[in-house]
């Protein structure tokens, strides 16, 4: 069966993609002023007491990135036949570790990352925290 992309986007209730976006946006920033400021920027190689993200691209960026990601998930999860809970488990831990970790390691594996395990093992799992809480925002408000 072909799929209709303009059917799967009418589709979709972007009232839920909306508030899983919001979810994902600001546990970031819970995730990184609050629970965990010192490591990330260890992990950055920078001084863990200086925060010197003052620019307003570090809130901008990660929110046009975080909008991107949780309107594909949601156009994934509409496309695939997510019909339970249980069937979100695979799909989440597909979407979180299999593109998001692993991809978050990979970009952090470069010479001007000091330390590219620990800066992958602290934002690798914000982005798999943030997509248990998209994908099940999304499920929860998809009838």
């Amino acid at each position: 069966m072909k799929m209709n992309v303009l059917n799967l986007l009418s589709s979709i209730n972007w009232f839920s993609v909306l508030l899983a976006f919001l979810a994902y946006f600001f546990l970031g920033a819970l995730w990184y002023l609050l629970l965990f400021p010192k490591p990330y920027r260890i992990s950055l190689g920078r001084d863990p007491d200086i925060n010197s993200s003052q620019s307003s691209l570090y809130i901008v960026g990660p929110a046009i990135c975080a909008a991107i990601v949780t309107i594909t998930t949601a156009i994934l999860m509409y496309a695939l036949p997510i019909t339970s809970y249980a069937d979100l488990v695979p799909f989440t831990l597909l979407i979180g570790i299999g593109y998001l970790f692993s991809n978050t390691v990979n970009i952090a594996i470069n010479p001007n990352m000091p330390r590219p395990f620990f800066y992958g093992l602290i934002t690798g799992m914000y982005h798999l925290v943030g997509m248990v809480l998209v994908t099940v925002i999304l499920f929860a408000m998809k009838h």
